[in-house]
């Protein structure tokens, strides 16, 4: 498995506890990516790729299940990394029926996903600078593109702040610990709250993959000490 260098440490630990080779090359998730291609190519490997139809129907039943248990939700939070998440809840969404609306929600430093929607095409970045390692995508997938262009309702920013604000909320709120890209959707959430007052609404909280380190630094901050939109 290769991770960018600065993955977070429980992450590689995890995988190695499970018995993987773990390879850190790159400055982010896109060079890593680049350079499992090279290692497969090279020693004649199975690449598996990050996105592929048969990962969205596994990621889809948490979709699926989320929205045969809550009726009537009038909008879904989730986070944007490569995109498998938010195309397996469009795709549960759609089989059933359903007018959810469906928001992505990426990190203002690594916004390539919402440039890509915005201009209706494939947007790469330069950089992708941000604590929420989850959400650090600089080439968007075509394939996943053209299935959140289709059928999300938007895709928003949040700043590292929002997320970090959003980390402590739900540490303080609900004793649930979120990374970054876990906490995005809520982050979200929070930013557009005054739309969704009122309304059935949903995050999505998709990992809990933290550094003992950075989750002690952010909780450390005053937790009233909200981003200015919140």
């Amino acid at each position: 498995i290769v991770v960018p260098e600065g993955n977070s440490r429980g992450k590689n630990a995890a995988m190695r506890a499970l018995g993987a080779t773990v390879i850190e090359h790159g400055k982010d998730f896109d060079e890593a990516r680049s350079h499992a291609a090279e290692l497969a190519h090279t020693y004649h490997l199975h690449l598996v790729p990050a996105f592929h139809p048969d990962l969205i129907r596994g990621v889809a039943t948490y979709a699926l299940e989320l929205l045969e248990a809550v009726a009537d939700l009038h909008t879904v939070y989730v986070p944007i990394g490569m995109g498998s998440g938010i195309c397996g809840l469009i795709q549960a969404r759609d089989l059933l029926g359903l007018s959810t609306e469906i928001v992505g929600v990426v990190s203002e430093h690594a916004d390539a996903y919402a440039l890509s929607v915005e201009q209706g095409c494939v947007v790469c970045t330069d950089s992708a600078n941000t604590f929420a390692d989850g959400l650090a995508c600089r080439q968007p997938q075509p394939d996943a593109l053209a299935i959140i262009a289709k059928g999300a309702a938007r895709v928003i920013r949040v700043s590292d702040r929002d997320i970090a604000h959003a980390i402590r909320l739900y540490h303080e709120a609900t004793h649930n610990t979120a990374e970054g890209a876990g906490a995005a959707a809520l982050a979200g959430l929070i930013k557009e709250q005054a739309q969704q007052q009122g309304r059935r609404v949903a995050v999505i909280l998709s990992g809990a993959n933290i550094d003992r380190q950075l989750y002690a630094a952010i909780l450390d901050e005053d937790l009233n000490h909200q981003p200015a939109h919140a």
